[in-house]
Formats: C-alpha cells, sequence, structure tokens
C-alpha cells in the first residue's frame, strides 16, 4: 500500500499558471489550503489566476529555459513560503506540429528547451530546498506523448519521454530522503496551448491548420479541473506515474500490452477519431457553402 503524501495546507509552486492545468491546480490547491507560488511568462494571465484565488500568492514572471531565474525563484520561494513546500509543479510547456523530415531546427530547440530543460531546471532548483525538509514531492508533466509516439510530433515525443525518464531516475535518487517525484501523462486536456503552440501540419492532413485548434477542441476529453483533480489525488496517494483522462489511460494500456505494435490500433482508430468530429462540429463546417 502507498503512503499517503501531505499536499494540502502546504506551499505548492506551479509554472505555467497562467491559464490551463496550472491554473486549475492554483484555485484546487488554495480550495485546500495551500499557499501558492505561481511562475509564468504570461504576466497579465498570472495576474488573473492569483486574482482567483483566496490565499497567500506570490507570482514571478518567468521563462523556464532561464535557469538561474529558476534557481533564483526557487531560493526566493524557500524564503518566503510560510509553511513547508508540499508540490512543486513543473507544468510549463509548449506544443509543435511538423514532420520530421522538413522539421526547423530552431523550432526543435525552443520546444526542448521548455518541454525539458525547462522542467530539468525547476526539477534542480527546488531540490535541494525539499531534499532539506525532507519531504515534499516534484511534480513534472509529461504527456499521453510520453507514453507513445504519434506522427507529427517527433520532438515533442522526444521532450516528454525524456521528462519521463528523467523524473523516474530522480525518484529512484531520492529514495530515503522523503522526497519524491511523480510524472503525469495528460490525454487531451480542453487548453490553450495549441494557440500558442507552433502548429506546421495538421497530423489528420487538413490543409486548413485553423481547424487543428477546433479539432483539438473537439477531441480533448477532459476539462482543466478535472486534470487538476486527477493531478492532486494522484500526488496524494503517493502514485509515481498518473493518468490524466480515459485516453491517457487506454493509451498507457495499448502500448503496455503492445508496445512495438501500437500504432497499427492508433491506425485503425484514427477513421473513428475523424467521424467523431465530424459530428462534433458544427453542420456548417463540415458542408461549407
Amino acid at each position: 500500500m502507498k503512503e499517503r503524501v501531505q499536499v494540502s495546507g502546504r506551499t505548492a509552486v506551479i509554472s505555467g499558471a497562467a491559464s490551463g492545468i496550472g491554473r486549475a491546480l492554483a484555485v484546487r490547491l488554495a480550495a485546500h489550503g495551500c499557499a501558492l507560488a505561481l511562475s509564468d511568462w504570461d504576466e497579465a494571465g498570472l495576474k488573473e489566476t492569483a486574482a482567483l484565488v483566496d490565499t497567500p500568492v506570490m507570482c514571478r514572471v518567468l521563462d523556464v529555459r532561464d535557469r538561474d531565474a529558476q534557481l533564483g525563484w526557487a531560493d526566493d520561494v524557500a524564503g518566503w513560503a510560510p509553511t513547508n513546500l508540499g508540490m512543486v509543479v513543473n507544468n510549463a510547456g509548449v506544443v509543435l506540429t511538423q514532420w520530421a523530415a522538413q522539421a526547423n531546427y530552431d523550432d526543435d530547440k525552443w520546444l526542448m528547451d521548455i518541454n525539458f530543460w525547462g522542467v530539468a531546471h525547476g526539477t534542480r532548483a527546488f531540490l535541494p530546498h525539499l531534499i532539506n525538509q525532507g519531504s515534499g514531492v516534484v511534480v513534472n508533466m509529461s504527456s499521453i506523448f510520453g507514453l507513445c509516439a504519434f506522427p507529427s510530433q517527433s520532438t515533442y515525443c522526444a521532450a516528454k519521454f525524456a521528462v519521463r525518464g528523467y523524473t523516474e531516475a530522480v525518484r529512484q535518487e531520492l529514495h530515503g530522503t522523503g522526497v519524491r517525484t511523480a510524472t503525469v501523462h495528460p490525454g487531451g486536456v480542453r487548453t490553450p496551448i495549441t494557440r500558442s503552440g507552433r502548429i506546421r501540419v495538421d497530423p489528420l492532413g487538413d490543409p486548413d491548420l485553423e481547424k487543428f485548434h477546433h479539432n483539438f477542441s473537439a477531441l480533448a476529453l477532459t476539462s482543466p479541473e478535472q486534470a487538476a483533480e486527477t493531478i492532486h489525488r494522484g500526488v496524494t496517494r503517493g502514485h509515481a506515474r498518473i493518468m490524466v483522462g480515459l485516453d491517457s489511460r487506454l493509451t498507457y494500456l495499448a502500448a503496455t500490452v503492445l508496445p512495438t505494435h501500437y500504432a497499427d490500433v492508433m491506425r485503425l482508430a484514427a477513421p473513428l477519431a475523424r467521424s467523431a468530429l465530424q459530428r462534433r462540429l458544427p453542420w456548417r463546417d463540415r458542408n461549407p457553402g
């Protein structure tokens, strides 16, 4: 039986807190008595999140790619925190879709610097403080694409698989310290992540990239609030891997049972996904003119 982890009533640190899962986590944890240390590059969105909670809040406009800024942030949070640190959530991330053969190297670097190195910098910055207090959890955001590969997502998958391996290795290193890690694997969550991403191709083949954003929202099964509840519950229960959404759990099952053939299942499921989109999108979008 896993040992329960104290999260509620402690200070929570969340990057990417200006919207989506980060904002929903902030609101949920504040309702459970957590003081909040929130960061994001989006200053306006960060202020909106802070205004939603009635708890001690410290905010910082932060680029997670900046290692020195992350180290400074961790020191400042440790000095400010009114209670021991409970969760450090490295949530900030971006999305990129492109074909590997035509990949833009600047796009690749941009994504890896945020989605992997941002997580690694945040982990390293806060670990000394967590180890010093002898408790706490580092929660790193991977993805459904940290469990399986998907066309047009080669760089994104590389980053999310890397987050998974990095976090699980660190968890083993921390054995006996009282500090843990958890890897989160969200499926489709209804967030604005694609709007701030770099969408070069639609993996479903539609040349109208604007439809990609509509398709993502139509297929996303989970709300940010549901994701936040699942993450909070999973961390409290001591889970090392946290699957968010039915699509994430099914993908994990497929990748476990069919580790080299899950792509065949996904190809067979693609027509079903297109059919679902046709049912969910407005009639005028299906029949222009």
